[in-house]
């Protein structure tokens, strides 16, 4: 989940925010310093319309309702996933916690 082209988790997703020109924003998730703002738009195109039905899909929530929710969200997740200012090597760690926010085991 959460990558295109095959490459899943944070790795899949950095890679992502990087072709839609968004690299700089999700380094500064991932840094241990201010974490950088994101428009509900912006994540659509980083995130594709595959992922963004995977996770909604299942919590009943509209895309409308899901997208400036997990614009808030999704930084604060992947800072808190990445402490140290690295991507861990589990790239299910965001899967996982992203599928607990929508109710998805």
């Amino acid at each position: 989940m959460l990558g295109q082209g095959g490459t899943e988790g944070l790795s899949g997703l950095a890679q992502n925010f990087q072709s839609q020109g968004l690299g700089d924003t999700f380094s500064s998730w991932v840094s241990t310093g201010e974490n950088k703002s994101i428009q509900p738009q912006q994540l659509q195109g980083a995130l594709g319309a595959d992922v963004l039905q995977q996770l909604t899909g299942g919590s009943g929530m509209s895309l409308q309702a899901a997208l400036p929710l997990l614009a808030q969200l999704l930084p604060a997740v992947i800072d808190k996933l990445t402490p140290q200012g690295q991507l861990p090597q589990n790239n299910n760690m965001l899967q996982q916690g992203l599928g607990a926010l929508f109710g998805r085991r």
